[in-house]
């Protein structure tokens, strides 16, 4: 992934040129490894590059062979070479990154081209072809990438576009957050949807909510997971997967693991052959055939990270899962101090002040920071399996399966407001891309259209057991499918594939949690907090840790648009736009009798009992 900015309608954008790279290089640390600027008629795009796939000769901005079409993406497009080969022969590339396939698309598809885009993406195309200048902007379907868009009343006309609201926040006196799966055209200045796949209205409760009744596939849901990661796998640099110790984060690096020990084979089985060709040949110089033997003796292995407070849940499940699959593990061991120290980073790069994305954001943050370091440019990670699963606990309550289903959509449709902002804004802070295979197209097809009973469970006294005494515990189908292999090999060990959900910011130490509360009690006084109302009299905090967060963000983010885009947005499906109907925050559902306390260990079933063997 990148960082992109983008303004379009100015009067004299040469002029503007130094301002907005000076803007852009707030979220320089999105992209590193190079800085690019196109300035148009009336435009200017600036892209700061992570360097992924086509690490040679992929530096954006992208132009057509005309020069007309000028483009700028930050994601990854995993099928592009499947878009590659229906454009034919006549259809030539200047690069090998995933991205260009774009601008030939755009010339076939106009905007249409979005949906046939597999991958995580925001981009913005310029189109000088025409007159007046044309730009699209985009974002993929559940918003794992973030975009932001912005107006100026000191720049009637004008519109902006960047990855993170910091670069808007000097500029702009109104900023939104561009919807997922939505396509903007500077032509007529619409914003339409264009992602609609078939389980969309699932949240709604009147005649247009569809609760499906498929019965689970568990082959189907296996197989469709794996070619999930495989095709995740697309990369020129290091890689490595998170490792919570959690079923989600286990699976992918167990499939992630599977599939790096096949290219490795492949590799071994090339190289033997080639050694094999050398020593039967002519005589060989002896530097070049130890060289020869070395690249035999070498066997890729994948690399896996995890972080926690000491012996914390997390590091335990995770040294166990690493164990298992063999991957080169590294674990960080870090202080609730550390944590503490942290927040204003954190909240800098997240622009949020949303206390659940906080909390588990902070560890995110600081491993990823270890792992850049490592020289590590790409990670998996598993967010998404919660919200298409019911896996929260507290789902455990919900009293029924329309009401079960409703909530999974309402959470995946609103995962670019807490899971995926932190999976992308912590990692990024550092220049790490991190990608999530549950949030795959086709998997999501999959995995939404299955029957909501096939996923509700029970806790305690009330659990159930199959016919193989496996509990019918949260995320059964999941853990199910992957319960068996048909090469009879076990994908996990199962005290992992089995265990207890815990909530990322819990399994990192239940004291980190405890510490923010105790922190927070401390600096934020009764009196501030008595008054918290007259001080923000929206999205009022309801905690002193909730009081602190806002604290710091409102210290970094002053202006009322910049706190605008932490209020959380929810789809109305009968308006088929997002409006701003009410706060959408991570919390279990009051109705269904829960704490608000978005904590798993607040939920009543919550049984912490863990071994460390």
């Amino acid at each position: 992934m990148c960082g992109i900015l983008a303004v379009h309608g100015l009067d004299k954008p040469a002029n503007d040129r130094a301002r907005f790279i000076a803007c852009s290089k707030k979220q320089r640390h999105r992209g590193p490894d190079w800085s690019g600027c196109y300035v148009g008629q009336k435009s200017i795009l600036v892209h700061e590059r992570l360097a992924i796939v086509g690490v040679d000769t992929g530096a954006q901005p992208l132009y057509s062979d005309d020069g007309k079409i000028i483009l700028a993406v930050n994601g990854e497009i995993y099928n592009h070479l499947a878009l590659r080969a229906t454009l034919g022969p006549d259809t030539k590339f200047k690069t090998h990154s995933d991205c260009e396939v774009i601008i030939p698309l755009y010339r076939k598809h106009d905007k249409n081209l979005c949906d046939l885009l597999d991958g995580m993406f925001s981009f913005v195309l310029l189109d000088e072809s025409v007159s007046p200048p044309r730009v699209i902007a985009a974002r993929d379907p559940i918003g794992i990438t973030t975009l932001y868009q912005g107006w100026s009343s000191k720049r009637p006309g004008a519109v902006f576009f960047s990855s993170e609201l910091k670069t808007l926040v000097d500029e702009c006196d109104k900023i939104i957050s561009f919807p997922p799966g939505h396509v903007y055209d500077s032509r007529d200045d619409s914003t339409t949807r264009y992602y609609q796949p078939s389980w969309w209205n699932g949240d709604s409760e009147g005649p247009d909510g569809t609760i499906p009744t498929n019965p689970p596939d568990l082959t189907l849901i296996r197989e469709t997971l794996e070619a999930a990661v495989r095709k995740r796998l697309m990369s020129e640099v290091p890689y490595g997967v998170l490792l919570s110790g959690g079923l989600d984060s286990s699976l992918i690096a167990a499939i992630a693991a599977r599939e790096t020990e096949k290219v490795a084979q492949a590799q071994h089985e090339l190289r033997k052959r080639k050694l094999q060709e050398i020593i039967s040949g002519p005589s060989t110089p002896t530097g070049q055939l130890l060289k020869e033997e070395a690249n035999l003796a070498a066997w890729p292995q994948l690399h896996s990270f995890s972080i926690g407070l000491e012996n914390s849940p997390d590091l335990l499940a995770a040294r166990k899962a690493a164990h298992f699959l063999g991957t080169v593990h590294h674990e960080y061991v870090f202080t609730v101090q550390e944590g503490l120290d942290a927040l204003p980073e954190v909240i800098y790069h997240l622009e949020t002040y949303d206390v659940t994305t906080v909390r588990a954001s902070t560890p995110m943050y600081l491993l990823s920071r270890k792992i850049k370091a490592m020289g590590v440019k790409m990670v998996l990670s598993g967010e998404g399996s919660d919200e298409i699963f019911g896996g929260y606990l507290y789902f455990h309550a919900a009293p029924d399966a329309a009401s079960f289903h409703q909530e999974c959509v309402r959470r995946v449709k609103n995962l670019h407001t807490a899971d995926c902002l932190r999976a992308n804004k912590s990692t990024m802070a550092w220049g790490l891309e991190a990608r999530v295979p549950f949030l795959d197209k086709a998997f999501l097809e999959v995995a939404m259209n299955i029957d909501p009973k096939a996923k509700m469970f029970s806790k305690g006294s009330q659990q159930e057991v199959d016919e193989d005494n496996c509990p019918k515990m949260e995320k059964y189908i999941l853990r199910k499918a992957f319960d068996c292999s048909p090469d009879g090999k076990p994908y996990l060990p199962r005290s992992i594939l089995w265990r207890q959900k815990e909530q990322f910011s819990d399994g990192v130490g239940y004291s980190w949690i405890d510490g923010m509360k105790e922190h927070a009690a401390q600096v934020v006084s009764d009196e501030a907090f008595a008054k918290r109302a007259e001080r923000w009299s929206v999205d009022t905090p309801d905690t002193k840790e909730a009081y602190l967060i806002r604290d710091i963000f409102e210290g970094l983010f002053p202006s009322e648009a910049a706190a605008s885009t932490a209020v959380r947005y929810a789809l109305a499906s009968f308006y088929d736009t997002f409006i701003h109907i009410k706060q959408y925050r991570w919390i279990p559902r009051g109705d269904w009798g829960c704490d608000s306390d978005p904590s798993g260990r607040s939920v009543s079933i919550h049984n912490a009992a863990y071994s460390t063997d």
